[in-house]
């Protein structure tokens, strides 16, 4: 899975498209284009997340991310790869990489 973290200041509120799509929509059909594309998606901003904690007997529901940090996770592809070298490869690639961060992570397999 390569998780996409950015800064969603740089982004206006509502924002569903704009500057930034294009590079994203070529990502993702070069990702299809190589038969490795399983799934992936945008995320709403992070003010519209809500965070569960362990409360006194009953869960705690708390409105807003889980960290309050300067990047947020934003978005995601799963994508289906022979091994690390490869994901690591692809995520190079991934627009994000040059406005923020993308964590490579193995998924379980079941």
């Amino acid at each position: 899975m390569l998780m996409i973290y950015r800064d969603e200041a740089a982004f206006a509120p509502g924002q569903t498209s704009g500057a930034h799509s294009g590079s994203y929509i070529a990502y993702a059909d070069a990702l299809k284009a190589a038969g490795v594309f399983v799934g992936g998606d945008r995320l709403q901003p992070s003010s519209t997340a809500s965070t569960l904690r362990a409360g006194d007997g009953a869960p705690e529901i708390l409105d807003g991310p889980y960290a309050d940090t300067k990047e947020q996770f934003g978005g995601f592809y799963i994508i289906d790869v022979p091994d690390l070298d490869a994901a690591l490869q692809w995520a190079a690639r991934c627009p994000a990489v040059g406005q923020g961060a993308v964590e490579v992570r193995p998924m379980w397999v079941v």
